[in-house]
């Protein structure tokens, strides 16, 4: 694995005392699993500024802001069934706030939602699976010819287009 570019808080703290206790950079990084010239711009910025936080980078600021990141997850959360553009409506009426569909997505994508299959069938109770166990055991024992008087029916399904017409559901990874 490569070595990290940035420490969070807790290890940029971490690595500043053990430079203030005489500890070789070359020996922080390895504990940290970072490069050498992570530690080395660590202790210039602290010598410098007197701190380890993080400067403020350039970039396009965030069109939402927490409180409607929060209502975007609530959203999702409630009903798992909605979609992005349902979401995106939904804020542009509680907030005035126009965002693209996108945002949504990756609002939700940051809180780990993702947009997964609806499961589509009962879970087996206890009942079920010695059911199907008493079943496998009973046709161990078949052979060719018993098996070739069954008819197996496949019901996937395959779509050349984009939309499958499946509901998706908002769920966490697990």
């Amino acid at each position: 694995m490569p070595p990290r570019r940035h420490l969070n808080l807790v290890d940029r703290g971490r690595a500043l005392a053990w430079v203030q206790e005489g500890i070789r950079l070359r020996e922080i990084a390895a504990r940290l699993g970072c490069s050498h010239s992570v530690i080395v711009r660590l202790r210039q910025r602290f010598l410098a500024t007197g701190s380890v936080e993080t400067r403020p980078r350039s970039g396009h600021p965030q069109s939402t802001t927490q409180c409607q990141d929060r209502y975007i997850t609530r959203q999702a959360l409630q009903t798992r069934t909605t979609t992005a553009s349902t979401i995106r409506r939904r804020l542009r009426v509680a907030t005035n706030t126009d965002i693209n569909e996108q945002t949504v997505r990756n609002r939700l994508h940051d809180q780990t939602l993702h947009a997964r299959r609806q499961l589509g069938r009962i879970l087996l109770t206890p009942r079920h699976m010695m059911a199907r166990l008493a079943w496998s055991t009973r046709h161990l024992r078949w052979n060719r010819q018993q098996w070739a008087q069954v008819l197996f029916s496949d019901e996937s399904r395959f779509s050349l287009e984009h939309d499958d017409g499946r509901t998706r559901v908002w769920r966490r990874p697990g």
